[in-house]
């Protein structure tokens, strides 16, 4: 299974970046060191907010990590019903085995009785009748025998009928909880499948929780950094302003010695001026040269995002009933030669361009959660470690299991968790990811 990375990774990521780069003091000046301490500053600033950032996002992965074991356990109780279930199923395919059995014996039993009772009125034939005649003690006493006779055979015959049609009934009870049966232990190894998905996203989220870990203490590290700079840089400062002051000082007496040595070089002054308003009058105007920047304006193209349409929905589920009648393979995901019920799934909407997790409960935790009253055609329902594509009038298709294969089942034959949509679906990812190169590239100029 692929590791899918989220947005805090990209934060982390370009949190990384952020930190890899100190520049070293360079400054000599204090103009230099005070512009120095506003960049550190303003890095310490930073790197505190991104402190506070990664302590949310490392409060939000714990949540997920939270979430993630309730979903487990959840999964885990799933697996318990079913297997229950299954237990119950079980049972109740041995009580009609001994019903089934008792019905054919009886039946046979009876079949036998009923053979013996006409092979008795054959061989005995008008024989019978004449002796109940002529045995009678009256009219009615040979109406009363007739009409025994013949309620006689109409019991056998009625009571072989109720034995036959037990017999056919106990038979189709069999196969119903034979399929019952065969259809859970399918929802099992898709919730099995779905413990393994969420137990590798767990681990990746106590990786990345882990991670922050590691950031949060070169960030604190980092933050001292920058304070300890800026209070060596504040000592720099002090140290250069007691040495301006000097500085300003001596430039002070060598001033006073300027103006004593110009009042003995006054011709010289008186000369140097001359040269300089002869250069003003030998000297032209210099025409400017006018720089004219050309702005052109930047057209934005904008181009019409992609999204699904509503009659996308009804071309799904018409795709997907071409395939009924086909087989239910175990890991499969071919339309044609075996599918499972989420391989069913994920290739039908693979053929419009839209992607979807590989097992039925990962599917049932992305796209859109509609309710059953507004499912449309092309809507996907869950319902605990299987999956089926809604076609409309209450009807789901879906791969059921190797005995019936692909097929058309109401879509409430059994507890609906949840109704996904996806024709509607944006590309999230895309977009992330493109904010997220920006905001890595933002965090290397100003570092």
């Amino acid at each position: 299974m692929k590791k899918r990375y989220t947005k805090g990774m990209y934060f982390l990521l370009s949190f990384i970046l952020c930190l890899l780069v100190v520049e070293p003091i360079s400054a000599t000046t204090i103009s230099d060191l005070q512009e120095d301490i506003k960049k550190n500053q303003s890095q310490l600033d930073k790197t505190k907010d991104k402190i506070s950032d990664a302590q949310d996002a490392q409060e939000g992965v714990e949540e997920e990590i939270a979430d993630l074991d309730t979903e487990i356990v959840a999964i885990l109780t799933d697996i318990n019903l079913i297997e229950d279930a299954i237990e119950d199923k079980e049972a109740e395919i041995a009580a009609t085995q001994v019903e089934y059995e008792a019905a054919v014996a009886d039946k046979d039993e009876q079949y036998a009785s009923m053979k013996i009772r006409i092979q008795f009125m054959y061989e005995k034939g008008e024989l019978s009748y004449l002796q109940m005649f002529f045995g009678s003690e009256s009219m009615g006493d040979m109406v009363n025998k007739a009409n025994y006779v013949e309620e006689l055979y109409k019991y056998a015959r009625r009571l072989l009928e109720e034995y036959e049609e037990t017999v056919q009934r106990v038979a189709a009870l069999q196969d119903r909880l034979e399929e019952d049966k065969s259809e859970l232990e399918t929802s099992k190894i898709e919730l099995e499948e779905g413990q393994a998905y969420m137990e590798e996203m767990l681990a990746q989220k106590k990786e990345e929780y882990e991670n922050y870990n590691h950031v949060l203490a070169k960030a604190r590290q980092e933050a001292a950094t920058y304070t300890a700079r800026i209070k060596q840089e504040t000592a720099q400062i002090r140290k250069l302003e007691e040495e301006e002051r000097k500085r300003r000082e001596e430039e002070e007496r060598r001033r006073k010695e300027e103006e004593e040595r110009q009042r003995r070089e006054e011709e010289e002054r008186q000369r140097r001026e001359q040269e300089t308003m002869q250069a003003q009058n030998e000297g032209g105007n210099d025409d400017d040269d006018d720089d004219r920047d050309s702005s052109e304006s930047n057209k934005e193209v904008s181009k019409p995002s992609s999204s699904g349409g509503g009659g996308k929905g009804q071309q799904i589920a018409d795709f997907a009933c071409q395939f009924i009648g086909n087989p239910y393979v175990a890991g499969g995901t071919s339309l044609t030669n075996g599918a499972d019920c989420s391989g069913f799934v994920m290739s039908v909407f693979k053929e419009y361009g839209i992607s979807l997790p590989r097992s039925s409960y990962a599917q049932s935790t992305v796209g859109t959660g509609v309710s059953y009253s507004e499912a449309k055609p092309g809507d996907v329902i869950y319902y605990g470690g299987h999956v089926g594509i809604y076609i409309g009038n209450g009807q789901i298709v879906h791969a059921s299991t190797e005995r019936t294969g692909i097929k058309i089942t109401s879509a409430t034959y059994r507890n609906i968790i949840t109704v996904r949509r996806f024709v509607l679906g944006i590309r999230r990812f895309s977009v992330l990811c493109l904010l997220s190169c920006i905001h890595v590239w933002y965090n290397f100029k100003s570092s």
